[in-house]
């Protein structure tokens, strides 16, 4: 089974840190390469990661998702790179259902994510809603694992694109990673969607047994909202709901990718979008 690098960006939220590598200890088949990126630390992470002989990157200021992930690249020792945020739980076969999944694509031009559970409906279709705390205070971890094991398996879906985010480590150096203009990273997971769509990717697949629980986004809160949206549409010339809407079929059940993996094919059909929209 393949084995990943996982890269954990984490934002002064140790316990939530602890929760997460708990769970990859506890959950994942074999053991996997991890990396955390530690954003000032000023919480006793670094002291605590120290302690546990855990490898991490630090930076003393908080630099924001972007560029904490491409800082983490030159430490990527596996052939796939995992971007894990700190506030998820994995559960039971996650690694293996990913790993299967690679097996079964046959290329490496794919982008695959897992399938979060979150406590409350935010709108976003490629989710399970299901409430099992939405804190460590009051996480239901027995009860997780137990719907877990017996409920149905969610369905596959199309657009992959956030964490938990599972990409070829040549495909993302061959994209250059994140992209830093959009830090501290909001709409810089649409932005890495579309640079490999222009690279020729067309398997953006959703795996419904890979899933993890998401106690939803407890550093991002954190942050002011950046120029982002403004800042995608300026860069690529459609919006990023329209990128994942009409490009990426966003939470529709899974289908046969395109079978055009030519990197022309993506700038033809933004070249397309721009003349019929703008």
């Amino acid at each position: 089974m393949q084995t990943f690098s996982i890269v954990i960006p984490t934002w002064n939220n140790l316990a939530y840190l602890q929760n997460v590598l708990r769970s990859l200890e506890l959950h994942s088949r074999v053991k996997h390469q991890v990396i955390v990126v530690v954003n000032e630390g000023v919480d006793g992470t670094t002291e605590w990661l120290d302690a546990e002989q855990i490898p991490y990157v630090h930076h003393r200021e908080n630099v924001g998702v972007c560029v904490a992930l491409n800082s983490a690249t030159e430490h990527v020792k596996h052939d796939y790179l995992l971007y894990l945020n700190d506030d998820m739980y994995v559960l039971p076969g996650w690694d293996t259902a990913l790993a299967e999944e690679i097996n079964m694509v046959g290329h490496q031009r794919f982008m695959l994510s897992g399938t979060m559970i979150e406590p409350e409906f935010t709108g976003n279709a490629c989710v399970q809603v299901q409430d099992f705390g939405d804190n460590l205070d009051d996480f239901d971890e027995a009860g997780l694992l137990r719907f877990h094991g017996e409920s149905e398996v969610p369905q596959n879906w199309s657009g992959a694109s956030w964490p938990p985010l599972l990409v070829p480590f040549t495909l993302w150096r061959e994209v250059g990673g994140m992209s830093e203009e959009f830090s501290p990273g909001m709409y810089s997971d649409p932005d890495l969607s579309m640079k490999f769509w222009q690279a020729g990717v067309r398997y953006f697949k959703g795996v419904g047994r890979a899933r993890v629980y998401h106690f939803g986004s407890k550093s991002t809160r954190r942050l002011g909202k950046n120029i982002g949206r403004q800042t995608f549409l300026n860069k690529w010339g459609v919006t990023p709901g329209f990128f994942y809407r009409r490009y990426l079929k966003m939470g529709e059940r899974w289908c046969e990718p395109q079978k055009n993996f030519s990197p022309s094919a993506g700038r033809t059909l933004i070249h397309w979008c721009k003349r019929t929209f703008f």
